[in-house]
């Protein structure tokens, strides 16, 4: 539907109407009892795994118990509202707008104790993630990197006793701990962020910050615990001010947290849980045996293709995904950057029903919704983390073939110009980067390299290919 959030006569000057507040008696909704537990509460949760378990043939038996990450904001709105909230999925055609009633308890995540509480509970089944490529933690080697500050802070926390982890995965390890402890059985750990392999990256990740603190736990984590791999996609644009003004136009209540999506989404799940989990095929999960050729897909024909924008977009001066892709120079990357991508994903076995033509075809339609403001800063953070996942591998597989892998080097020749033009660079490496950016000429490319793929660094013939495509989309300033 379209939207006037104009009034019908605006000469007038009427009364304001004070709508009321989106509430469970508003919109009728029981509680399920929390089930699963999430850390991560933000936007894409709420527009992803919260709306899928809404969608559940079961979803009275499985509700959500939502913590926040770094602040207590998502939470503290969400329950003034009972965990209510609305997705809305814009499409080009106007709007549609579902009340989410999954959530039922939304926490601050720095309450470890109420997290330790609800993972000592038999009832838990599921804990799901949604805490950033960055927030893993994992070195080159893909073991936890103990030396990484905030896990050196951490785990004198745990070794004291006394005090709160402040990182996701030390909060999640002493809840752990508490399960143990309570005798509350097995459960699955289902991670939700954009890495290859992602179930492993979190058990990596949860059983070496265990395994640094308690080695028994470790074992215990590494006998009862299963880390399921996902891939998962749906665009979910920050919400702005004017989306919470169509909301409350459109549906006639007030909802602080309102989210907005593309109409498309996509969760594909392998491993184990042994727990129970919810009917989540009932909204269109997939469950696979052998989940890396979707990963791989995702990872480097969508997610490769934002950083590629996301980078080269901004150097060109555009704001959105949209923008972007509208720009000739850009959407010439991108497509060469896909041919590479197909190229390794198409020779894989079991991938025929991977329909790479009409995914590429579907990425450009999606790309195109001038509707979902997607903006290029949001996807800009963290590109060290997200380049070892989006342009490394292509690239690799592409010198191992024979092949330059241009197109791939180009992305991260296009995050080095970015890296040095940008204001203030979100990124969980900015300090190395900074450093780097301080040298000139190959040396700059090299040490810039080496945050991304030391044995990248380590070929002359890539450091000086992408030493070559640096200045490719210009040197604007930009802000992040």
């Amino acid at each position: 539907m379209s939207i006037d959030l104009q009034p019908e006569d605006a000469g007038k000057a009427e009364p304001a109407v004070e709508l009321p507040r989106l509430n469970r008696s508003l919109r009728p909704s029981a509680k399920a009892p929390v089930r699963i537990v999430h850390l991560g509460l933000g936007a894409f949760h709420r527009s992803h795994q919260a709306w899928y378990t809404h969608q559940a043939g079961d979803a009275a038996d499985w509700g959500i118990a939502a913590f926040t990450g770094r602040r207590p904001d998502a939470a503290l709105a969400l329950a003034e509202q009972d965990g209510l909230y609305t997705v809305v999925e814009r499409a080009d055609a106007g709007d549609s707008f579902t009340v989410v009633s999954s959530i039922v308890e939304a926490v601050d995540g720095a309450d470890v104790q109420r997290l330790a509480e609800l993972l000592a509970a038999p009832a838990t089944a599921v804990v799901t993630l949604t805490i950033t490529e960055a927030a893993y933690r994992l070195g080159a080697d893909g073991q936890l990197d103990r030396k990484a500050h905030d896990v050196v802070a951490d785990l004198a926390l745990l070794a004291s006793g006394d005090g709160q982890p402040a990182t996701p995965l030390g909060r999640l390890v002493l809840a752990l701990a508490a399960r143990r402890a309570a005798g509350a059985g097995p459960l699955a750990v289902v991670c939700c962020d954009n890495l290859s392999n992602n179930g492993t990256v979190a058990h990596n990740a949860v059983t070496g910050m265990a395994g640094a603190w308690d080695a028994d736990l470790a074992d215990w984590i590494d006998a009862n615990i299963s880390f399921v791999s996902t891939s998962v996609d749906r665009i979910t644009p920050r919400t702005t001010e004017a989306d919470i003004a169509a909301v409350q136009a459109a549906c006639g209540y007030r909802d602080n947290s309102p989210v907005v999506a593309e109409p498309f989404s996509n969760w594909v799940l392998s491993g184990e849980f042994p727990a129970g989990r919810p009917q989540w095929e009932d909204a269109g999960a997939v469950f696979v045996a052998d989940i890396e050729p979707y990963e791989n897909r995702k990872l480097w024909l969508l997610n490769g293709a934002h950083s590629l924008l996301a980078y080269a977009g901004q150097l060109r001066g555009h704001a959105t995904v949209a923008q972007a892709l509208a720009d000739p120079l850009c959407l010439r990357a991108v497509e060469s950057f896909w041919d590479e991508a197909e190229a390794n994903l198409s020779g894989t076995e079991g991938t025929a029903d991977l329909q790479i033509p009409e995914y590429r075809r579907a990425l450009l339609a999606r790309f195109s919704n001038a509707r979902i403001a997607h903006h290029l800063a949001q996807i800009a953070m963290d590109g060290s983390t997200k380049l070892r996942m989006r342009a490394v591998p292509v690239l690799q597989a592409e010198r191992a073939a024979g092949r330059s892998g241009a197109a791939a080097a180009l992305m991260i020749a296009a995050w080095m110009d970015y890296s040095a033009a940008a204001a203030e660079l979100q990124d969980p490496l900015a300090s190395q980067v900074a450093e780097a950016n301080h040298l000139s000429g190959t040396d700059r490319i090299r040490a810039l390299l080496a945050l991304v793929d030391p044995n990248l660094a380590g070929d002359a013939a890539v450091v000086a290919l992408v030493e070559d495509l640096c200045g490719t989309f210009g040197e604007r300033a930009v802000s992040p």
